[in-house]
């Protein structure tokens, strides 16, 4: 597999998406690159803005195996992972597989479960693996979790805590359709949903090559000097609570090797790093102050503020 055909393969996948979702080609572009660097998704926004059929969409699409795990306060552990279960016909103990043995899993309304229920996907999304009574169980690849949070509604929530957050690659939000796209919506969802008759148009070992492919994707030295001067001037003491990470740092330059495959090129150029930054790294900085300016905000500020590399030093 070439770059032109991962290119290729995306915009199979995407097109057919799009059957279903009506616009938000640069999100589900985002979905993809994060899925082909093997990093999760965290989807912000209000009920009813298409988060649950956009992952749906994408499981059918590829052939995958999907799972939807409702997070509720009284949501166990063990009723996303598994379980041991003492089978009295042979005498001995069985893992039962929990949902999170899937190609995509969807944590729907995630920060509704406890922070114990929440820490149960940190291995899960880290290690893609889940440890019980002393085995480990490898998850299935690729493993794509897209988690939903309602960002309005806050009564019988528990805030996602940092060492959660900072495992989603990217964190983005759908929005509204615009008043054209609410048009071709109706008229597409009148008789019946097309997500019913969605036909698979990738295959898993498609996926898996392009997962391979894409990491050597060139990042040229003042790429790689700019993504870390942007987290650098991320962790300003004097705005900033808590900046990105070096996982941060490193998930970027992957998401940037990922959308420069999903483009069709085995380089990375510093528009990609720009496009990348808010998705990667706003969710994982904390702000000073009651009032403080928004993360999104923050990091576009720094981009256009910093120096970004020029053709010719590439």
């Amino acid at each position: 597999m070439e770059y032109q055909q991962i290119a290729s393969l995306v915009e199979r996948i995407k097109q057919n998406i799009q059957k279903v979702i009506i616009g938000k080609e640069k999100e589900i572009e985002l979905v993809l690159s994060a899925l082909i660097c093997g990093g999760h998704v965290l989807l912000e926004d209000v009920p009813g803005t298409g988060k649950t059929t956009l992952a749906k969409a994408l499981a059918k699409s590829m052939n995958g195996g999907f799972a939807r795990v409702q997070f509720t306060p009284d949501l166990l552990p063990a009723d996303v992972t598994g379980t041991r279960v003492f089978r009295q016909q042979t005498g001995d103990f069985v893992f039962m597989r929990g949902p999170v043995f899937t190609n995509i899993l969807l944590a729907d309304e995630i920060n509704r479960a406890t922070p114990r229920t929440q820490s149960a996907l940190l291995e899960c999304m880290e290690e893609r693996q889940v440890s019980e009574g002393g085995v480990t169980y490898a998850l299935e690849a690729p493993f794509l979790v897209i988690a939903t949070q309602n960002p309005v509604e806050t009564q019988g929530t528990f805030p996602l805590p940092e060492a959660q957050l900072d495992r989603f690659l990217i964190r983005i939000s759908l929005g509204y359709p615009t008043a054209n796209e609410a048009l071709a919506m109706m008229q597409r969802f009148r008789a019946a949903s097309p997500l019913a008759v969605l036909d698979a148009v990738a295959d898993m070992s498609e996926l898996a090559e392009a997962g391979k492919l894409y990491a050597r994707c060139e990042v040229s030295e003042p790429v790689m000097n700019y993504i870390a001067a942007l987290c650098e001037a991320a962790r300003d003491p004097g705005k900033v609570r808590l900046g990105p990470s070096p996982r941060a740092m490193l998930n970027l330059m992957r998401a940037c090797q990922a959308l420069a495959a999903v483009r069709g090129r085995d380089y990375v150029i510093p528009d990609d790093v720009k496009e990348m930054a808010v998705p990667v790294l706003a969710h994982r900085v904390i702000m000073r102050g009651m009032h403080a300016q928004n993360a999104e905000a923050f990091v576009r500020e720094l981009l256009n503020q910093l120096p970004a590399p020029t053709e010719e030093a590439l």
